[in-house]
């Protein structure tokens, strides 16, 4: 069983930083792809970075440039460092993994950005 659990969101101005970390329970940790996700209301939930067990990221036009995606296996975490944000960066975000056919989401953590 594996669990994830993020925190680090919050209430921001456009223009701040906010670092979400996502903290990993079970073995999988370093051996799987993580990856983040948000959902802002009314829509979809869609993909923001992801990076992969020998730290390769990826991330979609909308946060390249302004957020950061890194890992630290040893403390089986993975960080989001979000600069610049925007009030459509507004959303609740998600870390996420699978592994043996399985997937993994957190609960999610809430961040605001006002204009």
């Amino acid at each position: 069983q594996v669990h994830l659990v993020e925190s680090g969101g919050g209430l921001v101005q456009a223009g701040g930083s906010l670092r979400l970390s996502c903290a990993a329970s079970g073995s999988i940790f370093s051996s799987s792809t993580m990856r983040w996700y948000r959902q802002a209301p009314g829509k979809q939930r869609e993909w923001v970075a992801l990076i992969t067990t020998g730290g390769t990221t990826n991330y979609p036009d909308s946060v390249k440039g302004r957020f950061t995606i890194s890992r630290d296996n040893a403390k089986n975490t993975v960080y989001l460092q979000m600069n610049s944000l925007k009030p459509e960066d507004t959303a609740i975000y998600y870390c996420h993994t699978n592994s043996g056919g399985l997937v993994y989401w957190g609960q999610g953590t809430q961040v605001t950005v006002s204009s």
